[in-house]
């Protein structure tokens, strides 16, 4: 599902809720979130983010190596094929395919690692994450937190990501 299509679903969803829900909507107080502000500036978030990058960063260095001796080895190749018997460049350019092939599963599993990673280390504070919103919401009055990326318009009054930010840091210290 794409942001976009989930905005629609979201407005939708809302709208229907509200429509259905005339006589309580006076009661009903809703509160936005920007779960990625939480994320990138919380102490938990900005932990998990360095740990990431830092991981990323060894990554691209060890693909970014790969990648200069593969196009070192293609250079020699188009340099040497003039002198090169057609066995000799038919064997060069099946090394050079297995070297791309190789290349090509090294990025691939430097992918899933850091999906792999994001998922480890995102997930616990993700968790507390919706805990808390819940102590927030509870404590506010708030029948509805949505994201605010799911929302057209908010007041600036009832988003709670600060409120969220520092009761993370507080539990996760």
């Amino acid at each position: 599902m794409t942001i976009q299509s989930g905005r629609v679903a979201a407005v939708f969803a809302l709208f229907f809720l509200l429509l259905h829900a005339v006589p309580a909507a006076a009661e009903m107080k809703i509160a936005v979130l920007n779960i990625q502000t939480v994320l990138t500036k919380s102490s938990a978030g900005l932990a998990a983010k360095d740990k990431i990058e830092k991981r990323m960063q060894e990554l691209k260095a060890a693909l970014e190596k790969d990648k200069n001796e593969l196009i070192a080895f293609q250079e020699e190749m188009k340099k040497k094929a003039s002198v090169w018997s057609d066995d000799k460049k038919q064997e060069q350019l099946l090394e050079f395919q297995k070297k791309r092939r190789d290349l090509d599963a090294k990025q691939d599993n430097a992918n899933m690692e850091m999906k792999n990673l994001q998922d480890r280390h995102l997930a616990p504070i993700m968790k507390e994450l919706e805990g808390i919103v819940r102590q927030v919401a509870a404590a506010k009055g708030y029948s509805i937190v949505l994201p605010n990326t799911a929302v057209l318009y908010f007041d600036n009054a009832v988003d709670v990501t600060s409120e969220v930010t520092q009761s993370l840091n507080a539990k996760l210290k």
